[in-house]
């Protein structure tokens, strides 16, 4: 299987509000966890290349559903409602915490956890409280630091050697990564993390024929302009 086959063919299934609405335990399923605002419907549709596979909402706290997309094979991809935001009524943000706290100890196919960070905001107390939740698992995190673009290249890995050893010293299976859903960055990186969870073996996809055909056009013109440029050049 290539790196784009598999999380290419996400497509939506359900939307839960509680816990006895879950689908049936499948073969295996990656949740998505992330503070609004911190790019996770991105990441998601970045990951799938499909602009509206997860709602954006520039409104926090918007998204309190559970979304299921499949990935074929039993498999899915799991989008939890974003925590975090303080416009939200505690009526309504209580019993979200409860319900997430429960599914992330309690669901048997949950294979790991994927967390996005905003790079700039990254480890608040919120990030903390749910790897909290999740550590007695024992299950693998790995976090998204996105909009890495935000930033030079020299401060975003700065940022990225601080989380990991931050993270080595909550677990052992936590792991870490630059993410930019605008330019499209640490998505391969992302899929062979997330592939290793379901157990499968993911190939580089084969060059875009279209893609090949246009390299090698713009190669033949700047030869043709070299060329041309040697024999201007030569006496005549």
């Amino acid at each position: 299987m290539t790196l784009t086959s598999l999380f290419r063919r996400a497509e939506f299934v359900t939307s839960v509000r509680e816990l006895h609405a879950l689908p049936p335990e499948g073969q295996g399923e990656i949740a998505f966890a992330g503070r609004s605002n911190s790019g996770k419907s991105s990441a998601l549709n970045t990951l799938a290349d499909h602009r509206r596979l997860a709602f954006v909402s520039k409104t926090p706290g918007r998204t309190q559903l559970i979304n299921f997309f499949s990935l074929g094979d039993n498999r899915y991809l799991v989008d939890l409602p974003g925590y975090g935001y303080a416009k939200v009524p505690d009526a309504i943000r209580a019993p979200w915490g409860r319900t997430l706290g429960e599914y992330l100890r309690t669901r048997q196919s949950l294979l790991g956890l994927a967390v996005t960070m905003d790079i700039r905001h990254p480890l608040t107390e919120s990030d903390l409280e749910l790897l909290g939740w999740f550590r007695p698992t024992g299950r693998p995190v790995h976090i998204l630091l996105t909009k890495a673009d935000k930033l030079s290249r020299t401060e975003a890995m700065q940022i990225l050697a601080k989380i990991r050893k931050e993270l080595a010293q909550l677990a052992g299976n936590y792991s870490v990564q630059l993410f930019s859903s605008l330019k499209k960055s640490g998505v391969e990186e992302a899929e062979l993390v997330f592939a290793s969870w379901f157990g499968i073996s993911l190939e580089p996809a084969p060059p875009n024929p279209a893609d090949t055909s246009a390299r090698k056009a713009e190669r033949d013109k700047a030869h043709r302009a070299k060329r041309d440029a040697r024999n201007k050049k030569a006496p005549g």
